[in-house]
C-alpha cells in the first residue's frame, strides 16, 4: 500500500477534545473524592463562574496588572537576555450573564508562554489565541503588555571602550478576531543644544573679540592664544538631557529589532548620552552637540523623517521633550503616522 493509499487519520475536533479534558476531569475528581471523602461535602466553590441576571454588563476589559514574570527577549543582536518584567494580561468579558473571568488561566498561560522561548511576534500571537481558547464562551479579545529594561552594550565615540546603557522597553500586543497588533516602545536620551543660545554666545564671542583686538594688528599666534583662553569662550550656549519617547507598530510579520530601532534614532539625533568616556569622546561629544543644535521642533522631525523611511513600521508615535536648563518646565513636540488615538491627543 503507498503513502497515498494510507488511511487519514481523523482530525479531532475541539469540541471533542473538550469533551475528553472534561470526562477525565471527572473521573479524577471522582478519583480525588474517593481518597478525600470530605471534599464531598465542602466542595471548593468557583464564585467568578455565578450566572447574572441577564443585562448590558459586559466588560471592556478584564485582567491582571504588573504581573512579575521573567521573560527572555532578543534585542536584535541575536544575544537573548532574560529580563525581570512586569506583565499585563487582559480579556474581554462578553458575556453580561457571567460575573467574572478566570485570571489563573491568564497567568498560566503567560508564564508558560514567555519563559519557554525570546518573545517574538508570533509567539505573542500564539499567546492571545490561547487566552481565548481558555476563555472561549467569555471572551472575543485578548491583549498583553510587557515593560521591562534591556541591557545594549555600547560603543564610545573615538575611543575603543564600550559600556552599557538599559533601555526601557514596553511591548503591546492585541488580538481583535483575526486582527493582530504589535507595538514596540522605547526612550532614546540625547543631548540637545538650544540654537538661540547658540547664536547669542557666538555674537557675545564676536564683541568680545572686537574689544580685545580693537586697534591691533592681527597675527596668527596672538588670535590662536585668545581662542584657547578663557576670554576666547565668554558665553556657552545652554544645553539640556533630553528624551524621545518612541512607539512604533510593526509591520505583519517583521521582528522586533529593537537595537535597529534605537540606532536609526541615535543616528539621526547624533547627540545620543555615551556610556564609557575618555577625554577624546568627550570632545568628540561636544563637537557633535555643536554640529547638531536642536530645538524640540528639530529632533521631532528628525525622528520622524527615519521612522517614515523604515518600510517595517506601519505606525509611530513620536513624543521629544527637551528638560531645560533655562527654564523650570520642558520643551515639548509630538509627531505621529497613523497610529491610533494620536490624531487629536496629546500622549
Amino acid at each position: 500500500m503507498t503513502s497515498a493509499d494510507a488511511p487519514i487519520a481523523p482530525v479531532t475536533p475541539d469540541w471533542a477534545l473538550d469533551e475528553q479534558r472534561a470526562t477525565d476531569t471527572s473521573i479524577s475528581a471522582r478519583q480525588h473524592a474517593a481518597e478525600n471523602p470530605r471534599d464531598l461535602f465542602h466542595p471548593k466553590p468557583d464564585v467568578a463562574a455565578e450566572t447574572l441576571p441577564l443585562g448590558d454588563d459586559a466588560i471592556d476589559w478584564v485582567g491582571m496588572r504588573g504581573i512579575e514574570m521573567p521573560i527572555l527577549f532578543d534585542a536584535g543582536d541575536g544575544e537573548p537576555q532574560r529580563n525581570h518584567a512586569r506583565v499585563d494580561a487582559f480579556v474581554n468579558l462578553m458575556s453580561p450573564d457571567r460575573r467574572g473571568i478566570h485570571m489563573s488561566r491568564l497567568y498560566l498561560l503567560a508564564n508558560q508562554h514567555l519563559d519557554a522561548q525570546p518573545i517574538d511576534a508570533g509567539t505573542l500571537e500564539s499567546l492571545l489565541r490561547a487566552f481565548l481558547r481558555s476563555h472561549h464562551d467569555l471572551a472575543d479579545r485578548a491583549r498583553i503588555g510587557i515593560r521591562f529594561e534591556q541591557l545594549v552594550r555600547r560603543k564610545a565615540l573615538r575611543s575603543n571602550h564600550h559600556g552599557w546603557r538599559a533601555y526601557p522597553v514596553a511591548i503591546d500586543a492585541v488580538l481583535i478576531g483575526d486582527a493582530f497588533h504589535l507595538d514596540l516602545g522605547t526612550q532614546v536620551v540625547y543631548s540637545s543644544t538650544c540654537p538661540a543660545s547658540a547664536a547669542l554666545s557666538r555674537q557675545l564671542l564676536q564683541q568680545q573679540f572686537a574689544a580685545d583686538f580693537r586697534g591691533e594688528p592681527l597675527s596668527h599666534a596672538a588670535v590662536f592664544e585668545w581662542l584657547g583662553s578663557e576670554r576666547g569662550m565668554p558665553a556657552t550656549p545652554h544645553a539640556q538631557r533630553s528624551i524621545a519617547h518612541i512607539r512604533v507598530r510593526v509591520v505583519h510579520a517583521a521582528s522586533i529589532n529593537l537595537v535597529a530601532l534605537i540606532d536609526r534614532i541615535e543616528r539621526s539625533l547624533q547627540t545620543a548620552v555615551q556610556t564609557a568616556v575618555k577625554r577624546e569622546d568627550e570632545q568628540a561629544f561636544a563637537q557633535a552637540n555643536a554640529e547638531n543644535p536642536m530645538f524640540c521642533e528639530d529632533a521631532a522631525r528628525r525622528i520622524r523623517r527615519t521612522l517614515d523611511a523604515d518600510d517595517d513600521i506601519a505606525a509611530f508615535h513620536v513624543r521629544v521633550e527637551h528638560q531645560e536648563s533655562l527654564h523650570p518646565h520642558d520643551a515639548v513636540a509630538q509627531v505621529s503616522r497613523n497610529f491610533p488615538g494620536s490624531e487629536h491627543g496629546f500622549a
